[in-house]
């Protein structure tokens, strides 16, 4: 426990037999629960959290968790719906079994997911099973041992001390980045960042791919967990989930860790096209929940007018190349004015708005 506040460590695990014991061993004392979640691995890795959990049987917990049954009364449907619609909510998860006979009393907690479901699969399913149990703050840890559990201290107590309701980790800051991080992923990672911020509202975060976080009971119980991004895309999907959600957030430095044994499963060049996209609706989707739908805002009408005065102004740009190119002729003045003045009023129209997404989401970060 930290400050009297329950910890639990989400570990979503995929073949990670050599590596996940060290993790598991170097687990500070203050985590209360640690959740594996295994992604239907081919390797020993349930086995070998099998054989970490009979060496840490340790008897009762003195910190209470569990889920809180609620009484009905006159004036409490609200939460009856909602306490409904999380136990229903399991089998919108990809199907999984619980390992563990006594739950409320090990540290360590396995579950085993039936299928594969990717790693962001792992992590929401981990969460869920945290928010069930009322845990205070959970915390992401990879199985490869890339994470210093010495940095997990640090990672919680913002969240765990009030100051916000999510804590990333940031390796692009700590002074060692170029010179440990593999410039394939350094460039990778600095490209989808730029991509997430637009996307997610949280325009001052860097590093989107760490999975290094922790998270509050309040912002998980905000957040639709089965519907988290099942794949390597997870981290930058979240954030905009919690930025619909009106969380706040705040980045701690971490050091990078690699060339400890671990084997990355991501293919950096098939992965950013996939989150790309993926990012893309999340982009629209942010701006028609948050400034549409729930609470109108002038940035709506101004997102919108600069990308419909962009796609208006392609016509005019493909007929000035042609122009150029294939019939050689030189393109009608009208024509060129008439393609600046989209190109202009869309610039104008996108940055106005940007500049209001950056003021309106600067309270959400620290």
């Amino acid at each position: 426990m930290l400050h009297n506040l329950t910890i639990a460590v989400v570990i979503p695990a995929y073949n990670e037999a050599d590596q996940i014991d060290k993790v598991l061993e170097s687990m500070p004392g203050f985590v209360d629960r640690i959740v594996v979640v295994n992604d239907r691995s081919t390797d020993q890795t349930e086995e070998v959290v099998l054989a970490r959990m009979e060496k840490d049987q340790i008897g009762s917990r003195n910190e209470q968790i569990g889920p809180q049954p609620i009484k009905r009364t006159l004036y409490n449907e609200a939460e009856m719906v909602l306490q409904e619609r999380d136990e229903e909510e399991i089998k919108d998860f990809v199907p999984s079994e619980l390992v563990n006979s006594d739950p409320e009393n090990d540290r360590i907690i396995l579950i085993n997911n039936l299928k594969n479901g990717g790693v962001g699969a792992a992590i929401a399913r981990g969460y869920k099973w945290c928010k069930d149990n009322n845990i205070d703050c959970t915390a992401v840890m990879a199985g490869d041992g890339q994470m210093d559990p010495a940095e997990l201290e640090g990672i919680c107590l913002p969240v765990v001390n009030g100051s916000v309701a999510f804590v990333k980790g940031n390796r692009l800051i700590h002074r060692s980045a170029k010179l440990v991080i593999p410039r394939t992923r350094y460039l990778g990672n600095s490209i989808l960042s730029i991509m997430t911020k637009m996307a997610s509202g949280y325009w001052k975060i860097s590093d989107t791919q760490t999975g290094y976080t922790a998270i509050s009971l309040q912002a998980l119980k905000k957040i639709d967990l089965p519907r988290i991004y099942r794949r390597y895309g997870m981290p930058n999907d979240l954030l905009v989930k919690l930025n619909i959600a009106r969380c706040s957030i705040c980045e701690v430095e971490i050091k990078p860790v690699y060339r400890i044994g671990e084997n990355s499963k991501m293919k950096v060049m098939r992965v950013i096209p996939r989150i790309t996209w993926m990012l893309f609706k999340a982009f629209f989707k942010r701006i028609w929940i948050r400034y549409f739908k729930r609470d109108f805002h002038p940035l709506f009408l101004l997102y919108m007018l600069g990308i419909v005065l962009f796609l208006a102004s392609v016509p005019f740009l493909v007929e000035i190349l042609r122009n150029l190119f294939v019939a050689g002729s030189v393109t009608s003045n009208s024509i060129l004015l008439i393609y600046i003045f989209l190109v202009t009023s869309s610039l104008q129209s996108l940055f106005f708005a940007m500049w209001m997404d950056i003021q309106d989401n600067d309270r959400l970060q620290l």
